[in-house]
C-alpha cells in the first residue's frame, strides 16, 4: 500500500484551469492531478455558453474592459480585468492548438461564429455550439492523458492541506495535501514543492443548482482551514435559466438562447423583462435572476418560460442541439413552444484572493479558476469571462511556478494521516439529513433576494451543524460524504459571514434591509482572514 507519494506541483482539480496548468507544466515538472470523480465530471464540463475574447475586428479590448467592469459593480480590480482580457486571443489560439473544435461561421468573413450574452456589448463569444465546456474538456482529457510526466489520480479527494503552520515548523509553506483514495477507502499524503487548488465552485451548498455534484467548494473550504484570505462569498450568482422539471436536476439552459433572441415570458405569455432593464433578456444574470424570482413570488408561479420559437427551427437545431435535444427528452420542443425556466444556484465570484500570479496568502499555495477570488468578477461576474480566467491564470500560475521550481526543495517527509482512534461510521443518515438541511436553509434564507434577519437565522443553523459535523469528523472515519459536507458547511458559513458584513445591496448581493448601493464611499471588498 503507497502512503506518500512525491510530485513538483499537485494540483488539485482536473477542470479547464487544473488541466490546462498540468498540460503547461508537463515539460519542467513531475505533475500529479487529484480528481475526485473522473477527471472530467466537473462544471467545465457541462458549460454550455463558451468563452469571451475579442476576435472581432469591430469589438475592441476597452469595450470588453468596460462590460467588465459594469456588470462587476465596482469592486472589479481593473488591472486584472485589463491582464484577463488582452490574453483572450493568445488562449482562445492555444485551445485551437490543442484541437478544441469551436463552431466556424460560414455566412461571414470571420472565422468563428461568436455569440453575444448578457452584459456584453458586441458579439464576442466563441463556442463549440452550445457544448463549448464539454468540448474544452474532452480536449483537455484527452491530451493530458498522453503525456508521461503527469500522473492522474481519479476518484481521489482531498481531505485538507498540510502546511507548516499546522507541523509547528518554522515556515508557513504549503506542504502537500492528505487525500482519501474513495476505492480504496484509505488516506494517503501527497508531498509536493507547489499546490494548486483548481476545485471549482461551491454551488451544491444550494437546494438548486445548475452545478454537477463534485460542485462543494472543496478549494475554498481547505484553504479557509489553512489560514487563507477569503473574500467576497455573498457574491453567488444564480442564472437565470435552468430548466424546470421534477426530474431535470437543474439542466441549465445556456444564456445564448437569450443573446439570440429568445425572450422570456410569464407563463400567460406577457413579456417582463422590459420593465426591470433597458437591455431586457441582455441584462447581467443578476438582474435578470432577480427580475425573474420577483415575478414568480409576485404571479404565485412556480417558474416563469424562455421562448425563441420564433426564430426557424433549423437556426435553432444548428446552434443549440444540447439543449434542443435535453428538452426533447422532458418532453418540450423549443423550436415550436417556450422552456420552464427557473433560477439556480451557478457560479460563485467569491473564493481564496489570489494575485496576478494564481499566488494565494500562504507561500507554495496557488489557486486558479472559480475557486480563487482574482479581481476579475467583482461583484457579479459577466458572462463567458470565467472559462477565459481559468485559461489565463492557469498560464500566469505556470510562468510563476517554473521560474521558481529550481528555488524549493522538496519538503522532509511529511506524517502520515492518523486512523488510530476512529472508528467506522454506525450513523450515516447523520450525514445526509445535515446536508439536506444545510441546503434547504440557505436557499431560504441566502438566496436572490436577502434580509439581515434570514441571514442571523442561517448563521444560528450553520454554527449547530459546524459543531456536530465536527464532532462527527472527529469520531469516525473519513468518507466522500462526510468531507464534502464538512466542505459545504465551511463555505456555507463564509456565504453568511461575508453577507452579513455587507450593509447595502451591490452586483449579486441584493438585502431588503439596504435595497441601494452605498456610494458614501468607495467600494470595498468583503475579506475574512482566518489567521
Amino acid at each position: 500500500m503507497v502512503h506518500q507519494y512525491d510530485f513538483d506541483v499537485l494540483i488539485i482539480g482536473s477542470g479547464a484551469s487544473g488541466l490546462s496548468l498540468a498540460i503547461r507544466l508537463a515539460e519542467q515538472a513531475k505533475v500529479g492531478v487529484i480528481s475526485k470523480a473522473s477527471l472530467k465530471e466537473g462544471s467545465t464540463y457541462y458549460a454550455q455558453g463558451g468563452i469571451a475574447a475579442v476576435l472581432d475586428p469591430i469589438d475592441s479590448l476597452e469595450s470588453h474592459i468596460e462590460d467588465t467592469l459594469n456588470a462587476g459593480a465596482g469592486l472589479c480590480d481593473r488591472k486584472v480585468v485589463e491582464y484577463v482580457t488582452s490574453r483572450g486571443r493568445e488562449s482562445i489560439e492555444w485551445l485551437l492548438d490543442l484541437g478544441v473544435p469551436f463552431t466556424p461561421d460560414e455566412k461571414s468573413d470571420s472565422r468563428w461564429h461568436l455569440t453575444r450574452e448578457g452584459g456584453h456589448s458586441h458579439r464576442r463569444i466563441i463556442h463549440a455550439a452550445d457544448a463549448t465546456g464539454k468540448a474544452v474538456e474532452t480536449t483537455l482529457e484527452t491530451r493530458v492523458r498522453t503525456i508521461p510526466n503527469i500522473s492522474l489520480f481519479e476518484q481521489h479527494i482531498a481531505i485538507d492541506l498540510i502546511t507548516g503552520r499546522k507541523l509547528g515548523l518554522d515556515t508557513d509553506r504549503c506542504l502537500g495535501a492528505y487525500v482519501l483514495d474513495k476505492e480504496q477507502g484509505h488516506v494517503v499524503t501527497f508531498r509536493a514543492k507547489f499546490v494548486v487548488l483548481a476545485t471549482g465552485g461551491a454551488g451544491k451548498v444550494y437546494l438548486y443548482t445548475s452545478n454537477p455534484d463534485v460542485s462543494t467548494g472543496d478549494g475554498i473550504a481547505m484553504a479557509a482551514r489553512a489560514g487563507c484570505d477569503i473574500a467576497n462569498m455573498e457574491f453567488m450568482q444564480f442564472h437565470p435559466t435552468c430548466l424546470y422539471h421534477p426530474d431535470a436536476k437543474s439542466f441549465l439552459i445556456t444564456e445564448a438562447i437569450r443573446g439570440e433572441g429568445g425572450v422570456l415570458l410569464l407563463p400567460n405569455g406577457e413579456r417582463f423583462m422590459p420593465r426591470f432593464d433597458e437591455r431586457a433578456e441582455l441584462a447581467p444574470r443578476d438582474i435578470v435572476a432577480r427580475a425573474i424570482d420577483h415575478e414568480m413570488k409576485r404571479t404565485g408561479s412556480d417558474f416563469v418560460l424562455l421562448d425563441i420559437s420564433h426564430r426557424p427551427a433549423d437556426f435553432i437545431r444548428e446552434h443549440f442541439p444540447t439543449v434542443t435535444e435535453k428538452c426533447l427528452e422532458f418532453g418540450f420542443d423549443i423550436t415550436n413552444e417556450p422552456i420552464p425556466v427557473v433560477p439556480a444556484a451557478h457560479y460563485i465570484c467569491g473564493g481564496v484572493v489570489t494575485d496576478l500570479k494564481g499566488r494565494t496568502t500562504i507561500p507554495g499555495l496557488y489557486a486558479i479558476g472559480e475557486t480563487s477570488c482574482t479581481g476579475l468578477h467583482g461583484a457579479n461576474r459577466m458572462a463567458s469571462n470565467s472559462l477565459l480566467e481559468c485559461l489565463v491564470f492557469a498560464q500566469s500560475a505556470h510562468d510563476d511556478i517554473v521560474a521558481n521550481l529550481p528555488l524549493v526543495n522538496l519538503p522532509p517527509n511529511l506524517p502520515y494521516w492518523d486512523e488510530s482512534l476512529v472508528t467506522d461510521s454506525d450513523e450515516e443518515v447523520v450525514v445526509s439529513h445535515n446536508w439536506d438541511e444545510l441546503r434547504r436553509f440557505m436557499w431560504d434564507y441566502v438566496g436572490i433576494v436577502r434580509t439581515t434577519k434570514r441571514l442571523q437565522r442561517a448563521k444560528n443553523r450553520v454554527e449547530l451543524l459546524k459543531a456536530e459535523i465536527a464532532e462527527y469528523y472527529g469520531n469516525f472515519r473519513v468518507s466522500n460524504d462526510l468531507i464534502e459536507l464538512r466542505n459545504l458547511v465551511q463555505v456555507a458559513d463564509l456565504i453568511i459571514e461575508s453577507a452579513l458584513h455587507r450593509k447595502e445591496s451591490r452586483g449579486l448581493h441584493y438585502i431588503l434591509d439596504y435595497p441601494e448601493p452605498d456610494d458614501s464611499k468607495p467600494p470595498q471588498n468583503t475579506i475574512l482572514r482566518s489567521r
